[in-house]
């Protein structure tokens, strides 16, 4: 059984820990150390990072893309947003940012249920099949907007 430390070793998990320690918090949450974290993220899977403000200058979609061998296909969208709801420390066991792992490797972090990890599980995903050297037909693009409507209103039109 893994242990504590076998989980605090674990490559996608440091990234998740260093994610979830981001506070993007409602109502007005700062998305730019989000976009950071991202940009390093597609630095380190070699895929093509765009970000757009289709909304306003404080709320970022972020798109990566694995490009498919053939581009022409319609393409797969992976779907995450950036934001948490807000906190109330005093209710938490552990600090909601400190992202603290327990000796049964439970993570403690604002979003690590909805919805940090899913965005996190896309690109532990895609890391492991770029590693595998598995290629697609298709091409996929990983999105993290800001807002889990806000942004996504615009950009499908309302």
């Amino acid at each position: 059984m893994a242990t504590k430390t076998d989980w605090e070793a674990n490559e996608e998990i440091q990234y998740f820990q260093e994610y979830l320690r981001i506070p993007s918090v409602h109502p007005d949450p700062n998305y730019e150390p989000c976009v950071a974290f991202l940009r390093e993220q597609a630095k380190l899977l070699d895929l093509p990072i765009q970000v757009h403000y289709p909304v306003n200058e404080q709320n970022p979609a972020v798109i990566l893309t694995w490009q498919g061998k053939e581009p022409a296909l319609p393409a797969i969208l992976l779907h995450s947003h950036m934001d948490v709801v807000p906190v109330f420390a005093e209710n938490w066991t552990h600090p909601p940012f400190g992202a603290e792992i327990d000796d049964e490797g439970r993570i403690f972090a604002r979003g690590t249920q909805d919805m940090k990890c899913v965005g996190m599980q896309y690109l532990g995903a895609i890391r492991a099949l770029k590693r595998s050297g598995a290629k697609f037909k298709r091409t996929i693009h990983i999105s993290f907007i800001a807002g889990g409507c806000v942004c996504m209103r615009k950009c499908v039109g309302e």
